[in-house]
């Protein structure tokens, strides 16, 4: 025999000793709920990814090693390329699965999606069909819903798995609308997948229907009751500045895992007390022989809870209506482990919990390690070009993530999401997943404020983008597998000076002896750091971003903040009127309390874009006109109108935009405040 036959006959000899994977269309969709499956190790060549419509200004420049308009935020229109009329939004090559499709303006053009070469497209629906629920296969309420209050501009989402074999291609027809996200998972060469039909067998609409049904009893246990599982149910008081052991479980002969959590303790009814107490107390867990924890978490954030909420309900996490808070992520251990809850509080709280095991079915060997850590800030990237990416993950090793909670300090208001997502995967340079914006990634979009609860996203509160926010996303049928490395970051456009800030509670497999940076956090980082009791105001004044506008301007004014300018904005904010034209008027309605004689003062903003204004108060023209051109954004000097006689009750303040100054590139308008002087 010659050497090469004798090469081609142990290759041959390999190959055929080698299984070659293969999944039916039920196994795929059973990673939509069988949290198990996500503790397997990733085999080499499995990877998930996105293709969405990010704006392609931003890139990254090998050959400089430079991220370039990394903040780019025209995420509408991305695409691969033209094709005549129509537009390619995807191309992978297969093995593979989509597993999410999502957009925030899903329209009547047909989106086709044509399978391992096929010339006829395997589905070829108009895009907001979708995403309807009218049109079978994607037609289960639970996997195929929008979001948002009535009135508001919906999020789409669709989690009905397309499979292919060899490649998918996604071409939208004009009027699809704009945004889209198609994540997907690809397998190693030589996986078997059946390619997707729209008519789908009664077996494979059956796998559907099933796993429908246990997505719409979040909350529930999601698995099937094992015979062979243990619960263990302490209650402990755990006292001030101690902690108290809720578990310590012996692996046995083949290993265990907790397959649910649940501890119920009395939250007060106050928000503030709440979010207090449930970062007072912590949970830590230890698997196996590890020195350090892979859970250390406040607890309410590791049940994405930090108070001031209702109940809610997701596939793996939750707080039920009668107080309980469950998580049902699959905790696998070899030898043992060990459960701690700590109280950093000056009070004893009382506590009960269930913890349910049962013995593993598969070696150990071949499962990554459950992982939870909170942090502020941990992490950020260093390098200038990444600005303003904010860290959710960084870890090195094997495994999984499968994702972030955020709770989210926004005092000033605004809205503070447009920052995408981005998921380095194995030390990539350009991330493999690259969103289009905040509210994207956790499911909904533009901006809104509605609260929502569904299997794998939720927002549980949100005081009108003013205040506290808590969103959270799960990737469980998309969960992201690495190999070596992987960095998740979603970019916070503002920043921590503006006193907008993120914590993160962050989920993910990891092999045992992978890389687990972050530690425990004092009490001092996770209290007390949401506060406006710094804020720097002109006491008396009435705040021109908080007055009422009372016409109908051809562009509404909004609310700006000024910190990046500089201090001594009243409220750190303005009311910012902008695209403005010579000639166009504002009415403004001007509280009085008190009836009497006063000096009305304004205090407004200079800037190289402002016009020359006109004041008049109830229809009488006060002062001459104000030039507001400056070459850089500053405070104006005081504008007194002069002295009136003024009753109680609501006066028009007019604004009228009469010119600009030559050496102005605008005609814009911005007031800090009106401050109201008696005479005596």
């Amino acid at each position: 025999m010659s050497p090469r036959k004798h090469l081609w006959s142990i290759l041959a000899l390999v190959l055929a000793a080698s299984p070659v994977q293969a999944y039916t269309y039920p196994e795929l969709v059973a990673r939509l709920t069988d949290l198990s499956l996500l503790a397997k190790l990733p085999p080499a060549g499995e990877k998930t990814a996105l293709a969405s419509s990010y704006d392609r200004a931003s890139k990254y420049d090998a050959a400089t090693d430079k991220y370039i308009n990394w903040d780019a935020n025209g995420d509408g229109g991305g695409i691969i390329r033209q094709e005549g009329d129509n537009c390619v939004l995807a191309e992978v090559q297969g093995p593979g699965c989509i597993y999410r499709i999502w957009s925030a303006t899903a329209d009547n053009g047909h989106v086709k999606i044509y399978l391992d070469g096929s010339e006829t497209p395997a589905v070829d629906l108009p895009f907001k069909e979708y995403f309807s629920g009218k049109t079978a296969p994607f037609n289960r309420s639970h996997m195929v819903y929008t979001l948002g209050a009535p009135g508001e501009p919906p999020g789409f989402n669709n989690y009905t798995p397309i499979s292919f074999q060899k490649s998918c291609k996604i071409v939208a027809e004009k009027g699809w609308g704009n945004y889209y996200q198609f994540t997907y998972t690809t397998f190693p060469a030589g996986t078997k997948v059946p390619t997707f039909q729209t008519q789908l067998s009664p077996e494979d609409s059956a796998a559907l229907d099933d796993a429908d049904k246990i997505l719409s009893q979040c909350g529930q246990y999601p698995g099937a009751a094992n015979p062979a599982a243990r619960t263990e149910s302490p209650t402990l008081t755990v006292e001030p500045g101690q902690t108290a052991v809720v578990a310590d479980l012996d692996g046995g002969a083949g290993g265990r895992a907790i397959t649910a959590l649940r501890v119920k303790l009395e939250l007060p009814a106050d928000p503030e007390a709440q979010r207090v107490l449930l970062r007072q107390l912590t949970v830590s867990m230890t698997w196996d022989d590890d020195k350090t924890p892979a859970v250390w978490s406040p607890l309410g954030d590791f049940f994405a809870f930090v108070g001031g909420a209702k109940p809610y309900q997701s596939l793996p996490l939750g707080l039920l209506k009668d107080g309980t808070f469950y998580s049902y992520w699959y905790m696998p251990f070899a030898n043992k482990a060990h459960i701690v809850v700590g109280n950093d509080g000056k009070m004893p709280v009382a506590m009960t919990w269930q913890v349910t095991h049962e013995p593993l079915s598969v070696p150990a060997a071949g499962l990554a390690r459950f992982h939870a850590k909170w942090h502020r800030d941990a992490f950020l990237p260093t390098r200038a070009d990444r600005q303003p990416d904010w860290t959710l993950l960084t870890t090195q090793g094997r495994g999984r993530y499968v994702g972030t909670h955020i709770h989210g300090w926004n005092p000033l208001g605004g809205w503070w999401g447009e920052g995408d997502d981005k998921f380095f995967v194995d030390g990539e340079k350009f991330p493999s997943s690259f969103g289009t914006g905040s509210e994207d990634y956790f499911g909904y979009a533009w901006s809104s404020s509605s609260l929502f609860s569904k299997p794998y996203h939720n927002q549980i509160l949100n005081e009108g983008n003013a205040g506290h926010f808590d969103d959270n996303r799960w990737h469980i049928p998309d969960a992201v597998p690495f190999q070596t490395s992987f960095e998740g970051a979603i970019e916070k456009c503002f920043a921590n000076e503006r006193r907008t800030l993120f914590a993160a509670e962050t989920f993910w497999y990891l092999e045992a002896g992978g890389t687990d940076p972050y530690l425990a956090c004092p009490i001092s980082e996770r209290l007390g750091y949401w506060t406006v009791a710094d804020m720097f105001r002109v006491p008396g004044v009435l705040e021109g971003e908080a007055l009422q506008v009372t016409n109908k301007p051809l562009h509404y004014p909004g609310d700006q903040v000024m910190l990046s300018f500089g201090k001594g904005w009243s409220g750190e904010r303005q009311l910012f009127w902008q695209q403005v034209a010579a000639g166009e008027t504002l009415e403004l309605a001007l509280p009085v309390a008190q009836a009497g004689k006063y000096h009305v003062i304004l205090r407004c903003t200079k800037a190289p874009d402002y016009g020359i204004f006109q004041p008049s108060l109830d229809g009488v023209l006060r002062g001459g006109p104000v030039d507001l051109y400056a070459t850089k954004v500053a405070l104006a000097e005081e504008s007194d109108l002069g002295v009136m006689e003024l009753t109680a009750g609501a006066h028009t303040l007019k604004i009228e935009i009469s010119d600009k100054n030559k050496a102005s590139q605008k005609f814009n308008f911005g007031l800090d405040y009106v401050k109201l002087v008696k005479v005596p």
